[in-house]
């Protein structure tokens, strides 16, 4: 998404001049990606003197998945291991999920290895229209947030043409299917529903 750059700030420049790309498979729309990511993440890198977030951008993916990952550019002072491991867990805390990176201009990436991911494929199609017509997708979202509070939470969505995929993302893809299991198995807009491991 992001190229870096040819030429680096000059010198004498108070700017951080160092730029990381923050590649996250979290599937945020570009707003959420602002709000759970960019601003908070702006906010921990002014705070501590290491630099500044200076953009973002998202990848789509064909259907089903909608989002592939999100991008953050950042700038920092120096890339020492202090700094990147100050950004890792920043990020982490902010709920960035397995497999994601931090990629780097002259060395190797470094991939997240704390949270994973669970998306749930609601059927968008195929369903009595009775029940769409009385179903709320947001009833299901916050039921299921509720289901894996202290495990996880829902960090994104995306409507594609045949379903509405849910994205939660924890410490544990075992223990949120397993709690949201019941629930899903009974709600009527979630028949049909598909869960795969995102992360």
């Amino acid at each position: 998404m992001f190229g870096f750059p040819k030429k680096k700030l000059s010198g004498g420049s108070r700017d951080p001049e160092i730029m990381i790309i923050a590649q996250l498979n979290a599937r945020v729309q570009p707003m959420d990606r602002g709000e759970y990511f960019e601003e908070p993440l702006d906010k921990v890198l002014k705070s501590e003197g290491i630099g500044q977030v200076t953009g973002g951008g998202t990848l789509l993916a064909d259907e089903p998945y909608g989002i592939e990952y999100s991008d953050i550019e950042i700038r920092v002072h120096e890339a020492s291991d202090t700094v990147v491991q100050k950004i890792i867990s920043a990020l982490e805390e902010l709920g960035a999920p397995k497999g994601a990176l931090l990629k780097f201009e002259d060395s190797d990436d470094m991939r997240f290895e704390r949270l994973e991911g669970m998306a749930v494929f609601l059927d968008g199609v195929n369903l009595p229209a009775e029940v769409y017509e009385t179903s709320d997708v947001n009833h299901v979202i916050d039921s299921c947030d509720k289901l894996i509070e202290g495990v996880g939470q829902v960090q994104g969505y995306w409507e594609g043409s045949q379903e509405t995929a849910l994205y939660f993302y924890g410490t544990s893809f075992d223990e949120m299917q397993t709690l949201t299991a019941d629930f899903l198995a009974t709600e009527p807009l979630c028949q049909n529903a598909r869960i795969e491991k995102i992360a």
